[in-house]
């Protein structure tokens, strides 16, 4: 059993690495940058999170998410700064998990878990479209048909495969197969080798060469800190993810601390900096790779092609890969959002929906930020008009309030709508035994009630208030 689990994450790691290549050189490219730097980083990232990382099974690199945000920043101040924006990313991530503050991806809704897979499945599908350009043409004529004819078969393979054998992950099969089709007939196509040059030594350890001074601080701050709020959240909800296919639990904190870990030994050798990639994790775990050994060898790998076997490796067509990533955004996409769309709470589907197209149109964080807010509001305005009160004429002919929910910003107005300071009796009683009191704006609400019995000459006595409550109005000087 245990040579057949180590055979199963060594032929999904082999398999993970095939398509970590391309993402990687295309992502250095998006950024304006040496192709090598994102092998480099593919091969720190990947390697370090799965050897000390808090979920086995899930696979980090050079992210495409993290490349966009520092495309002005390579552009303005050139490579350098960006390994030294890294270097910082990576320290911010180190602190995020020390502090135990991966917890908070518990506050990430399952609405927004579904945007977020969709929208990266999306954009994991429109990336691959731009292996279908030829400098900044889409291609035709005899390139397009080849170009689509092997797409097909790749992804057939892959579909289909399974069905036969389970020997040997379908995906590898596929990409194997057709390198070596590809080869043999020499047939006409884009292979890894027209993307970029992949030949390259040993990464080297050096500090950027960038000024250690304040102005460079106030120049990579901003990248850095948006790089790592990126990163982390591509990471903790790929860790979710992750959790619910292998119906295991991860290591929140020790996944950021690795990964942040990882980014600092990559901007240290000139490498970028990366995350947690949803679509390879999807192939890793959909290869069969479940333990650590998966993602060393698909980090090894990288770094085994660069060395030595990049001639075989640049010989892969671009096609077999492209399949492969087809299969994969295909097989995110949570495709049961859309059939349940009719049946959740329409605040619920506005949340799928707006996560969705804001990660496919700006980036994750904004996405998720949004998605968070729209649902906190929601839940803030739910809870608000939930608030209610009984009353009743005691024998003595006073009146007892005896409200019932969350007192907190979103209900003070409903709160004080309950009482009728005018009409009631001089003695009133509001029993808290089922209130709640939450924030700031439900004690200046229990202050304005008692002023405006106050001013009516009548008296409110508050009885049955919970040991917190009572706190909380002892710290604002309401007790």
């Amino acid at each position: 059993m245990k040579l057949t689990r180590l055979r199963a994450d060594v032929l999904a790691g082999l398999t993970t690495s095939f398509a970590l290549v391309p993402e990687c050189i295309a992502f250095a490219l998006v950024a304006q940058l040496n192709p090598l730097m994102g092998l480099y980083g593919a091969f720190i990232i990947c390697t370090i999170t799965a050897l000390f990382g808090g979920r086995p099974g899930m696979v980090s690199g050079a992210a495409g998410s993290m490349a966009v945000v520092i495309i002005a920043l390579v552009v303005e101040h050139g490579a350098q700064y960006l390994l030294a924006t890294v270097l910082l990313s990576g320290l911010l991530m180190v602190l995020f998990g020390v502090l135990r503050l991966g917890k908070l991806i518990r506050m990430v809704p399952h609405p927004v878990m579904l945007g977020f897979v969709n929208g990266l499945a999306i954009v994991i599908a429109l990336a691959q479209l731009e292996h279908l350009k030829v400098d900044g043409q889409w291609m035709s004529g005899p390139s397009l048909y080849w170009m689509l004819g092997l797409i097909a078969a790749t992804m057939l393979i892959v579909y289909l495969l399974p069905r036969l054998t389970r020997a040997i992950p379908s995906a590898l099969a596929a990409i194997l197969g057709l390198g070596a089709a590809t080869w043999f007939f020499a047939l006409p196509t884009h292979t890894l080798g027209d993307m970029a040059p992949m030949a390259g030594g040993l990464p080297s350890i050096a500090l950027p060469d960038v000024p250690w001074t304040l102005d460079t601080l106030r120049i990579i701050a901003p990248y850095a800190v948006l790089m790592g709020l990126v990163g982390l959240l591509e990471t903790l909800l790929t860790l979710n993810l992750t959790d619910e296919i292998t119906q295991s639990r991860g290591h929140t904190n020790r996944e950021c601390v690795a990964l942040g870990a990882a980014n600092l030994t990559s901007g240290l050798c000139g490498g970028m900096g990366g995350c947690a990639m949803i679509g390879q994790t999807m192939i890793n775990l959909g290869s069969g790779g479940r333990g650590r050994l998966s993602g060393v060898v698909a980090g090894v790998m990288i770094l085994l092609y660069v060395l030595f076997l990049s001639p075989l490796i640049e010989q892969i067509p671009l096609a077999a890969l492209v399949g492969v990533m087809f299969v994969v955004a295909q097989q995110t996409f949570a495709w049961a959002s859309l059939r349940v769309m009719n049946r959740v709470p329409r605040n619920d589907a506005l949340v799928i929906v707006a996560v969705t197209l804001i990660t496919v149109f700006t980036d994750l964080a904004m996405a998720v930020l949004c998605g968070i807010i729209i649902a906190a509001l929601n839940f803030a305005w739910q809870q608000g008009r939930e608030l209610y009160a009984d009353s009743h004429d005691q024998a003595d002919g006073s009146r007892l309030y005896l409200p019932h929910g969350t007192l907190f910003f979103a209900s003070t107005t409903r709160f004080l709508e309950l009482f009728d300071p005018t009409n009631d009796p001089q003695q009133v009683t509001l029993d808290c035994k089922h209130l709640s009191f939450v924030d700031y704006s439900a004690i200046e609400a229990l202050k304005v009630l008692r002023d405006r019995y106050a001013r009516t000459g009548k008296q409110l006595r508050v009885v049955h208030l919970s040991e917190r409550c009572k706190q909380l109005l002892r710290r604002a000087g309401q007790a």
